[in-house]
């Protein structure tokens, strides 16, 4: 048995780890400086829910489209100047959404704010596992614990922009330049040099073939890919359940007042934080597939017994433990993607994240259509279906690294 010996990161490394949280922060706190925007430029369009619907599926209909070509992109310019360069023009596209004076614009604005969206979430993510390979240890889920401060920060900046009575264009201008700068200021501390050096690596060191000189192996890495994209799907599902429908099933299923509703939603983001926050001490001790099955358990098993036995403080807690179960699933797709044998650089890390935006898009109209034809409460099953889903493909996942 040999033990890897963890020695301390070079300084080039740290300072490559806060840039890569620099860029996961920029990148949640961008889209939600405009959340909080959206009945007020929903009144001022004067458009009904419809056709705000359909404008407001401009944003991940932009990332799926486009979300293919962030791997090409990667490899032509490198993951720290894709990441970068989505991030500004993220912020254009949010800063055009915000000032747009008609539905098409306003549309068309978001769309190009989810492409741009889709190459940042790919860069980044691709740079911060190359990262990680430098540490020796997992720190992917960090990343997605500061993105989700981010997100928090960026709806309280907007919250505090709409109290003090601040013009939308003033505080989505004020946003896109901030988080532009520390972008950029970001980029001058990420790793030099292109990003193929690791995937070359593992695939001499493990004797890899060429992608298709090998058929079985690669109806292998098909095989595999399925079952990451379908994982990090789960986590999504789950994630769209409490942003989408916690607030309506606590209020109107189960009668709870205005402030308690909102406590559902609250209490996935809340856990899922927790959960990433020590999600990478979790999978270093315990390792990648373990902790998928045990999350997977909590989320299937805490929402299953909200569903079973509904009240209200049962149901705060059933999506916390869903929030909480679901933390590591798509950091954990993604990094088993990139490491796959057999693809070029970026591409089983693009389409992971490329497909896996389908279950934002496809999660809200199939909830709701079991909803209309059962109840709520039915709909919302799809969370511990999400969990049992996981249980079952969570093999393909990584061991303990010994």
């Amino acid at each position: 048995m040999t033990v890897d010996v963890l020695h301390p990161a070079a300084p080039a490394d740290r300072r490559a780890r806060v840039a890569v949280a620099v860029l996961f922060f920029t990148n949640g706190a961008l889209f939600a400086n405009l959340l909080p925007r959206y009945p007020q430029i929903k009144a001022d369009l004067g458009i009904g829910n419809a056709a705000y619907g359909l404008a407001v599926a401009a944003f991940p209909a932009g990332a799926i489209v486009a979300g293919l070509a962030a791997g090409v992109l990667v490899r032509r310019f490198g993951s720290a100047r894709v990441a970068v360069g989505g991030t500004l023009l993220t912020g254009v596209g949010i800063l055009a959404a915000g000032l747009a004076e008609s539905v098409a614009v306003f549309a068309a604005a978001l769309f190009l704010a989810g492409a741009m969206d889709a190459f940042t979430d790919v860069a980044q993510n691709a740079h911060g596992l190359r990262v990680q390979r430098r540490y020796g240890r997992s720190i992917i889920n960090s990343f997605h614990a500061i993105w989700s401060v981010g997100a928090v920060t960026g709806g309280s900046m907007a919250a505090g922009a709409i109290a003090l009575g601040v013009p939308r264009g003033q505080h989505l201008l004020f946003s896109a330049v901030v988080f532009a700068v520390a972008a950029c200021v970001a980029l001058r501390y990420c790793l030099p040099g292109p990003d193929t050096e690791a995937a070359e690596e593992t695939a001499a060191g493990a004797g890899t073939p060429a992608a298709g000189s090998v058929p079985a192996a690669g109806r292998r890495t098909t095989y595999v890919l399925a079952a990451l994209v379908l994982i990090a799907t789960a986590g999504t599902l789950v994630e769209d359940a409490g942003s989408s429908w916690a607030t309506l099933y606590l209020s109107d299923s189960l009668h709870a007042s205005v402030a308690l509703a909102a406590s559902g939603y609250v209490a996935l983001v809340g856990a899922q934080f927790v959960g990433r926050l020590i999600g990478d001490r979790l999978v270093d001790r315990f390792g990648q597939r373990t902790v998928a099955r045990s999350g997977a358990l909590i989320a299937a098993v805490g929402m299953g017994l909200a569903l079973a036995v509904p009240t209200v403080p049962g149901t705060v807690l059933g999506f916390a433990a869903a929030g909480f179960g679901v933390a590591t699933l798509v950091p954990a797709a993604m990094h088993e993607a990139d490491e796959l044998p057999g693809l070029k650089p970026g591409s089983g890390l693009t389409i992971v994240s490329w497909l896996m935006r389908l279950g934002f898009l496809l999660s809200p109209p199939v909830v709701g259509l079991v909803a209309d034809a059962s109840s709520l409460r039915v709909g919302l099953l799809v969370v511990p279906f999400a969990g049992v889903l996981v249980l079952l493909l969570a093999g393909v996942l990584g061991p303990r690294r010994r």
